[in-house]
């Protein structure tokens, strides 16, 4: 069971670095512009063609941002 408990930390971490990095990236972008950040790649149309496809889909893209929100609230008040 302690091996389960530690591997659900680390991802837990993982998940939160992943969510400031991609933070940092938008950041980034949006102070120098996407062609002097190429080190990074384009996090902003990553996220804005994420978010479009979530739009399109109606209901079913409001239901798993409604399941990735939660998860994420979760995890944040687990830790």
């Amino acid at each position: 069971m302690n091996v389960l408990t530690n591997a659900k930390g680390w991802l837990r971490e993982a998940t939160e670095l992943g969510l400031l990095l991609v933070a940092l990236g938008v950041v980034v972008q949006l102070l120098f512009g996407t062609t002097n950040t190429s080190f990074i790649g384009n996090v902003t149309e990553n996220l804005t063609s994420l978010i479009s496809s979530l739009g399109s889909q109606g209901l079913v893209g409001l239901i798993a941002l409604g399941v990735i929100l939660h998860l994420l609230s979760k995890s944040r008040t687990t830790g």
